[in-house]
């Protein structure tokens, strides 16, 4: 990968940092003793106020990003709201989130589901009362040839899932440029920790593609969609709610995107064909 590529991160993935990986023993199956990288995964309780909001497992490297992703995204923290502080305190492993407004869910909490998603991922039964009022951008767009191009350089980019596996990872994008690459041990804490950063950043996601190493499911998609990123694209493949609701908001669903092959199911007006 080229330096130009490498340069175009703002953030991105440290396989090197022992907070992260663990070095473990086992035997192969030849019966030789080798030495293997395992991804640790830990608790964080995320509070917003005094309430107690979820415990979520994850690898923890970006906490403050998390919370307040996840928060968004469960539409209990909104664009006008001011926060006031972010603590972390590792060694009981909690975040808090602290607002100027009041807060309380208390009800909320009491109707939540479980996802589809990897590590117990948890989604509100009103998570979508603020999905039906965005408008993506539709002058957007995205190359075929700068499709490809995203895929090569995430795919070379040193990464915790080239180190030990066992991940789901998601990368925020312009055009041929990655920007900011989170990984974790669910893909919806890997989009919620991109959500964190563009809002305490604010960074607008009106111009941006979504990149994400699992499913496309209807989560994915209704978090893409109140981020404001017109375009969702992954390796694997797709639910039939996530077409069903990518179709509904307009948003460029591209999935089983390997080297030059991909398949879109919804936005395709947003897909300039300038290379095969």
């Amino acid at each position: 990968m080229d330096n130009m590529s490498q340069d175009s991160y703002i953030l991105r993935p440290d396989p090197g940092n022992p907070k992260l990986v663990e070095k473990v023993e086992g035997i192969a199956h030849d019966g030789s003793i080798v030495i293997t990288s395992v991804m640790v995964e830990r608790p964080l309780t995320i509070f917003l106020n005094k309430h107690e909001i979820v415990t979520m497992m994850t690898i923890c490297d970006y906490p403050e990003y998390l919370a307040v992703g996840y928060l968004i995204n469960q539409n209990m923290l909104f664009s006008d709201d001011k926060i006031t502080a972010i603590d972390y305190v590792d060694d009981i492993e909690t975040v808090v989130v602290r607002t100027k407004r009041k807060t309380n869910y208390e009800e909320k909490l009491k109707k939540k589901t479980l996802t589809s998603g990897c590590a117990q991922g948890t989604v509100f039964g009103d998570m979508m009362e603020s999905f039906a009022s965005v408008t993506l951008n539709r002058d957007c767009s995205i190359k075929t040839s700068q499709l490809y191009s995203l895929v090569s350089i995430i795919n070379t980019t040193p990464s915790l899932y080239l180190e030990a596996g066992a991940i789901h990872g998601c990368v925020l994008c312009q055009d041929d440029r990655p920007l900011i690459y989170m990984e974790d041990v669910g893909r919806h804490n890997a989009v919620d920790k991109i959500a964190g950063y563009m809002y305490l950043e604010g960074l607008n996601g009106e111009d941006k593609i979504m990149y994400t190493t699992g499913r496309l499911t209807s989560e994915m998609v209704i978090k893409t969609v109140q981020m404001g990123i017109p375009i969702l694209a992954s390796r694997s493949g797709f639910t039939a709610w996530g077409v069903d609701l990518a179709r509904k908001a307009d948003l460029t669903l591209i999935g089983r995107l390997r080297g030059k092959r991909f398949l879109a199911l919804s936005g395709q007006s947003r897909i300039i064909y300038d290379t095969v």
